[in-house]
């Protein structure tokens, strides 16, 4: 096959499903991966197509590898927050072993837990040290300490974290896809989040409205694989059925 002809079947593609991974479209194409890695930054050069790791998205959906710290992002989206997590927390009973992953929405879930009979572990310190004051049982994850997102990360993490098998796990997001489902912009991270995404019954992302559509980095679980709940149901998204507004 041409040169030319795999590039018009790739933005093709990538303009119909919005995002596509290289492994897809190796088989897609039958051809080897490094043709394809070649042919995705040709395009993303030309302007044609957004590179992202592990694949491509379509140029109006929007990317970033962006990571801000936890006191900018206390800053954002205070009151979605706020109601994503007052409901997320009402879903935690005495007999639950939960995953808490760090992050601000997941962080200002500590305020609406009543139950304090629940066990948690989590890989935020901050978390941890709030949960222990209030006189619940939490675990801390041990590994490598994340100064922006004070996060636990690394193999140890992710080590730790495969060990337990949970009720209920709660993540944050830097973005949400259907196609590229919950990102972060590290890899580290993302691995720990992946890890124990795998080891919940019961998996909700908690995702203010303004991360859907936005892709970052590095991929740590796809869309169906989790209830996701937001403050408000983005109208695209209506007919999914994993999509729960708070309150409702």
């Amino acid at each position: 096959m041409l040169t030319e002809q795999r590039y018009e079947i790739i933005l093709r593609l990538v303009n119909e499903r919005k995002s596509i991974t290289a492994s897809e479209l190796q088989d897609i194409l039958e051809t080897s991966e490094s043709t394809v890695r070649r042919d995705i930054t040709a395009l993303h050069k030309a302007g044609k197509l957004i590179k992202v790791f592990g694949g491509a998205v379509a140029l109006e959906q929007t990317v970033t590898a962006k990571e801000y710290t936890v006191a900018q992002k206390l800053e954002v989206n205070l009151n979605e927050k706020e109601s994503i997590a007052a409901h997320a927390a009402a879903l935690i009973t005495d007999e639950d072993f939960v995953y808490l992953d760090a992050g601000t929405t997941t962080g200002a879930m500590l305020e609406y837990i009543r139950t304090t009979e629940a066990t948690f572990v989590t890989n935020a310190v901050a978390h941890a040290q709030r949960l222990a004051a209030r006189g619940i049982h939490v675990i801390l994850l041990g590994g490598e300490l994340k100064g922006t997102t004070e996060a636990v990360v690394g193999n140890l993490a992710v080590q730790s974290v495969s060990r337990f098998h949970f009720t209920k796990g709660f993540f944050g997001t830097n973005g949400v896809s259907r196609k590229a489902g919950f990102t972060t912009p590290d890899a580290n991270e993302a691995f720990v989040k992946q890890a124990a995404m795998a080891n919940c019954k019961e998996v909700y992302v908690l995702a203010d409205s303004s991360k859907f559509h936005q892709i970052s980095s590095v991929t740590f679980g796809a869309f169906q694989e989790a209830v996701i709940l937001t403050e408000r149901l983005p109208e695209e998204y209506a007919d999914c059925s994993n999509v729960k507004a708070a309150g409702n």
